[in-house]
């Protein structure tokens, strides 16, 4: 009588874990779907930073305007690609050429260094929230492989600087460029998209408008790699 009870349990439990498996592949499906057209409204980074200016008691206002593909600058675009993710056109969501070599060089007792694409960082800024698990790197990779599947690559970059984070509550390159600019994110001059990029990996310590030694050093290294990749020519590849 216990085995059976058992047995009967385990199948109403294995259904119930994949009917909700189901429902949530696919109601992530038609977000997703909703989003290669629809602007999204926001990001989990965003309402992430609200609860933790609720908890802290700390307002914080949310600066942050859409722009589309085409009120985008030029050098914005290819100045992320060359600092976060070369091979952003070629790879299908993973860069594995990035990934053997961090793991090469965390085998040979360096740092682990992240590998991350424009892909993976575009789908846990807008679906997931930050921090490092198993459980977010899974659902990372799944979001991943959605918007790679139903989004171009245009599209992909195209939310990726429409979310960004670049300093305390300023999100997306309009609301960047004019925080430290004060111009519009249409009109960046190389070195200014350059400075944004560089920023990019601690935007919440670091300044594009008064640049330390490093940001200025990873700024000219990356107008080096926008110069290498072929300039904005590049960015017909997406």
């Amino acid at each position: 009588m216990l085995n059976r009870s058992l047995r009967r349990f385990m199948r109403l439990l294995w259904r119930f874990v994949w009917r909700g498996l189901l429902a949530f592949a696919l109601l992530s499906v038609a977000i997703v779907l909703l989003f290669s057209v629809v602007p999204p409204p926001g990001s989990m980074v965003m309402v992430e930073r609200k609860v933790q200016s609720w908890i802290n008691s700390e307002p914080i206002r949310i600066q942050r305007q859409w722009r589309s593909w085409g009120s985008l600058s030029a050098n914005a675009k290819l100045a992320v690609i060359a600092a976060e993710d070369q091979r952003f056109p070629h790879h299908g969501g993973f860069d594995l050429v990035e990934l053997r070599r961090a793991l090469q060089a965390s085998q040979d007792g360096g740092r682990l260094r992240g590998a991350s694409t424009l892909s993976q960082q575009t789908a846990k800024n807008v679906f997931l929230w930050t921090g490092r698990s198993w459980a977010r790197k899974g659902l990372e990779a799944w979001f991943t492989l959605l918007i790679e599947t139903l989004w171009s690559k245009q599209r992909i970059l195209e939310v990726y600087l429409n979310v960004a984070e670049w300093d305390s509550g300023v999100f997306g390159l309009e609301a960047a460029s004019q925080h430290y600019f004060g111009v519009s994110g249409n009109s960046l001059t190389e070195r200014q998209a350059s400075l944004l990029a560089a920023i990019l990996p601690s935007p919440r310590t670091r300044s594009a408008a008064r640049p330390d030694a490093q940001v200025e050093r990873r700024s000219q290294w990356i107008r080096q790699q926008m110069r290498n990749l072929g300039g904005p020519g590049y960015l017909n590849n997406l």
